[in-house]
């Protein structure tokens, strides 16, 4: 436990050394392809500005003692030994910081939110619930809406700057490494050769993406280490020959003599010095697949000392020769050997597609997590491993990221245009990881308001320094990334904001359980056979889709099924938590509700396999609910008038048929604004019977025993649901249009009733979201008026 900042964190569970050493070596190809290939243009941007190299070597002393120092307090005593703690039951990243806040204070935007969420065992705060109420920052947050909108607005940030950096970070990676053909070629030459063979190079690399990293991913991490090696041997070599004394630009006072003698020009450089730290967002992104340890050993072993060797080697060599040819300009191929440059070039090249490899991963990932959290349209995912968790690929976000990163490469065409584009993306990200972690140190962590300001201070002072630089490069490049984050950032706000209002628009047209019950009665209901799935954002109440459905064509199928598959603020839901089903209306009516819950993180099922889980879990509730019955005192009439009482109960139906099965009371009071302020009413009834268990398959048999527990209604129930099975699964889907309500504003206008339709048209439906056949759905048009 840190005695800084860990105070309340979850103990680490020790791992064995070898476990360690190897995760170490794995992260190397996962975690460090970014950052490992920084050398290769830092220098080449920092010194594109109107800096002359002089004799008295001020400048490339300065530039070396700011990457020296960016690199040790930025990756190495911000990441690697404080953010890495703030971690979500193993996950990192920037929708894990929020998640962790969104869990200590109520101020998530998320729709369909109960307290029964808070009983899973994910749902692991930082800090006991009762310290919750001492904290004067934690009750103004949530009492100003404005400030919860205001911090989803943050996150959306960081995220578009992080897909931004997908666009970018390849592009100048792989041209960086390509542009070690300018020393053996002319002028006219390397012009005409780098910029096609970069394009063919991201034309492979995306093409590649369908098929997965998993059958090539072994290669990842040698091709790094290899890099490392060399990149480390070389600045060793230089050192030794050309400037042992190098070493002393590691004085801060060199960093001052810097930015006096170069004034402006030195300042607007320091774009292209963050570049260094491209990359350390992903030691805390990619948290998820590796360990704190593991992260921590790699870098601080092999990363970081390898890093500081390339940048000193380039230094000396730098500082020895200061009347280099205009055209090869002052980059990582001029210091190293003419005798090894080839195979150099080759291993960098390997290395840059290693590191956008990890970028573009990365940015597949975040999407998922964006639309997990109803914050990006819906995009078909594509799990490319079965075995290897968080593999993933976005086919249509895939090809706009080619076309994109094409784009920048013909377009801009050198490095300095693309190093102040890609610096602006990665120190945002930067700044928001410090916003956040700021109140997680608050809110979490329970430390002092004191602590999490000299941390905002500290480091958001530095990385605003940084901002700055780059900001002012807005003509230069820079505006590119705020172009992509300005329209990434309205799409996800639209789609959000317009998600959200049709969520309260379902809550406002529910209609109620006695108005489904007297339907029938005046329509004449037909249930036909079968199991009819009604697909509702609704955890309680009949949504006003289904009422559509039913008064235009007065039939349903006989076991009919409200589901809600919605997500949580947890990364990761135990499948034997996932489920929650209780009754809607007496037994007889043979209408279930199941909510289906899943994390930000998680693989949604195939439709089969949900399909089969659902039943299961329907059969399993429905002889819980049996026991229940049993358990209650009283009468015939006692017990009917408890079905009613019991209207909003669910239970959690879980694979495992060891675990012990807790019936959660949820009031829809508790609903969206106010979930996490009645968790004193939870129902807590232990159903601890003999446990039931429901064998794996398609074809599930009801066993027949006649114990005093079960009566023939049960086993009626129980049948019935077998037969529904056997005659197959409808999905019933809405289908919904957005209109605005006269005297709207032209902003509304536009953004729900153009902006929303335009993406709902052009972005998958829900039925491929939620992998429903083509031949069982059935969508239900619906139209909101906001």
């Amino acid at each position: 436990m840190d005695p800084e900042f860990g105070v309340g964190t979850a103990p680490r569970k020790r791992e064995p050394w070898r476990t360690t050493l190897l995760l170490a070596y794995q992260s190397l190809g996962v975690v460090y392809g970014d950052l490992s290939i920084s050398p290769l243009y830092v220098y080449k941007s920092t010194f594109a500005e109107d800096i002359t190299h002089s004799e008295g070597n001020e400048e490339i002393y300065g530039a070396l003692s700011f990457v020296f120092w960016t690199l040790t307090l930025i990756p190495l005593l911000k990441y690697v030994t404080i953010v890495l703690r703030a971690d979500d039951n193993g996950e990192g990243g920037t929708f894990a910081l929020y998640s962790l806040i969104c869990r200590h204070a109520n101020v998530s935007l998320l729709p369909n939110r109960q307290v029964a969420d808070e009983e899973l065992s994910t749902y692991r705060l930082e800090r006991p619930p009762e310290a919750a109420g001492r904290s004067g920052i934690k009750a103004w947050l949530e009492k100003h809406k404005n400030l919860h909108t205001a911090l989803l607005v943050v996150v959306m940030i960081g995220t578009c700057m992080v897909i931004g950096d997908g666009v970018l970070t390849p592009a100048i990676s792989v041209f960086s490494a390509v542009s070690g053909l300018e020393l053996s070629l002319s002028k006219d030459q390397h012009e005409y050769a780098v910029i096609p063979i970069t394009c063919a190079i991201l034309v492979f690399l995306f093409a590649l993406q369908h098929y997965g990293t998993h059958r090539v991913g072994f290669l990842f991490a040698p091709i790094i280490l290899a890099w490392l090696l060399c990149m480390s041997t070389i600045g060793l070599y230089n050192i030794i020959r050309w400037n042992p004394q190098v070493y002393t630009a590691l004085n801060p006072s060199y960093m001052i003599r810097f930015l006096r003698k170069t004034k402006k020009s030195g300042w607007m450089s320091l774009g292209g010095i963050l570049l260094c730290m491209t990359g350390s967002e992903a030691m805390f992104a990619d948290l998820g697949h590796f360990s704190y340890s593991a992260i921590q050993l790699a870098f601080t072993s092999l990363v970081y000392p390898s890093l500081i060797l390339g940048y000193m080697g380039q230094a000396a060599y730098l500082s020895q020769h200061h009347n280099l040819d205009a055209s090869y300009q002052i980059g990582f191929y001029i210091a190293v050997p003419e005798s090894v440059r080839w195979p150099v070039l080759v291993l960098a090249i390997l290395a840059s597609v290693v590191g956008s490899q990890a970028i573009i991963s990365g940015t597949f990932s975040i999407i998922s997590q964006s639309q997990s959290l109803s914050c990006f349209p819906r995009v078909k995912v594509v799990h490319t491993s079965d075995k290897v968790h968080g593999q993933i690929y976005i086919p249509e976000v895939n090809w706009i990221l080619m076309v994109l990163c094409i784009a920048v490469t013909v377009g801009f065409r050198n490095t300095k245009h693309m190093g102040n584009a890609s610096g602006l993306a990665v120190i945002t990200v930067m700044l928001v990881t410090t916003c956040l972690m700021s109140l997680v140190i608050m809110l979490c962590w329970d430390r002092s308001p004191w602590l999490a300001l000299a941390f905002f201070l500290f480091f958001g002072s530095i990385e605003a320094l940084y901002f700055s630089a780059s900001l002012i490069k807005f003509l230069g490049g820079a505006w590119l990334p705020i172009l992509l984050a300005l329209i990434l950032l309205a799409v996800m706000f639209v789609w959000h904001h317009t998600t959200i209002k049709k969520y309260e628009y379902d809550m406002h047209n529910k209609v109620t359980l006695e108005w489904l019950l007297a339907l029938g009665d005046k329509l004449g209901m037909v249930r036909v056979p079968g199991i009819g799935l009604v697909y509702t954002d609704l955890t309680s109440g009949v949504p006003a889709n289904f009422s559509r459905f039913v008064t235009n064509l007065p039939a349903f199928h006989r076991v009919l099924v409200f589901v809600c598959v919605k997500s949580v603020t947890v990364p990761h839901v135990l499948p034997a938590e996932r489920y929650l089903v209780g009754h809607v209306g007496p037994p007889g009516h043979r209408s279930y509700r199941c909510i289906v819950r899943y994390g930000y993180r998680d693989v949604h099922q195939d439709v089969d396999s949900f399909e089969t889980e659902l039943v299961e879990s329907l059969a399993t509730f429905i002889k819980l609910d049996a026991l229940f019955r049993c358990s209650d005192a009283g009468g015939g009439e006692q017990r009917d008038s408890n079905y009613y009482e019991r209207e909003n109960a669910l239970t959690v139906i879980g694979s495992n048929p060891l675990r012990r099965h807790m019936s959660l009371g949820y009031d829809e009071s508790h609903s969206h604004d106010n979930a996490s302020s009645g968790s004193d009413s939870v129902d807590g009834i232990e159903l601890a019977a003999a446990p039931v268990v429901v064998k794996k398959q398609v074809r599930f048999a009801v066993a027949p025993p006649r114990s005093p527990g079960v009566d023939e209604s049960v086993l009626e129930e129980l049948h019935e649901l077998c037969e529904a099975r056997e005659a197959g699964t409808a999905f019933i889907l809405g289908h919904s249009h957005v209109k605005t309500k006269p005297g709207s504003s032209l902003l509304k206008r536009l953004a729900v009733g153009v902006g929303y339709n335009f993406l709902r048209r052009n972005c998958r439906g829900p039925d491929v979201a939620l992998r429903v056949p083509p031949a069982s759905l059935l969508e239900v048009g619906m139209v909101y008026v906001l």
